[in-house]
């Protein structure tokens, strides 16, 4: 997967954005002030720059000048307008404000590598060659028939593997915030993906909340 910096001076919050980010498969490289984070970005190539805005020594707004060619978000505990525009202005390609959920981060932070394919594209799970480009998976020169939504609903589980998530995210990450339906319709389509791809130790069911893809190696 990609190579990410975290610059964020609370410890709590950058040690666990750096623990989801391995557990799906990142590398990742933290630093707690402006100075070390200016350093290590003029030192090391990273594939994305997840950067607060207040730090102590330099802040993201001096630090977003350094970066060249790499992805930003910005994390930040102020709400304005104003801040999220200059952010923007300056170059960041997205921002959060603090606190967030874990897997909204994440699935920002997918969709800017693919938009900057920094993300491996093709991957292979269970003998299956799944190319997301093409929106296609294949087995031994044969496509596998999936409908979009089942595509849709396994390329959100790969990209937040090993984390688990509700129906109603599943939902929303997979089809909209304008998909209309029972939320129990993400049942049907775990169970087709499932069986169509021998992924029935794979897609484990949380107890009263929906699901997880387990993988062990990295995919």
């Amino acid at each position: 997967m990609a190579k990410i910096l975290i610059v964020e001076d609370e410890l709590s919050i950058n040690f666990l954005i750096e623990t989801n980010l391995r557990l799906v498969g990142h590398k990742c490289d933290v630093a707690f002030d402006g100075i070390v984070a200016s350093e290590k970005i003029s030192k090391k190539n990273y594939d994305l720059v997840l950067l607060d805005i207040m730090l102590p020594g330099k802040d993201g707004f001096s630090l977003i000048k350094e970066v060249e060619d790499v992805p930003i978000i910005f994390l930040t505990a102020r709400s304005e307008l104003s801040d999220k525009v200059k952010g923007l202005q300056l170059g960041a390609d997205d921002y959060i404000v603090k606190p967030f959920e874990m897997v909204e981060l994440i699935a920002r932070i997918d969709a800017i590598l693919r938009r900057t394919k920094k993300r491996k594209e093709i991957i292979k799970i269970n003998d299956f060659t799944i190319n997301f480009l093409e929106r296609t998976i294949v087995k031994e020169g044969a496509i596998l028939e999936v409908t979009p939504q089942e595509f849709s609903l396994l390329e959100v589980l790969i990209v937040n593997r090993n984390i688990s998530l509700s129906r109603e995210k599943l939902l929303e990450l997979a089809w909209g915030f304008d998909f209309e339906g029972d939320s129990r319709t993400v049942d049907v389509h775990i169970q087709r993906i499932r069986k169509k791809m021998n992924m029935e130790n794979m897609i484990k069911t949380v107890y009263k909340m929906g699901y997880r893809l387990e993988v062990k190696d990295e995919i």
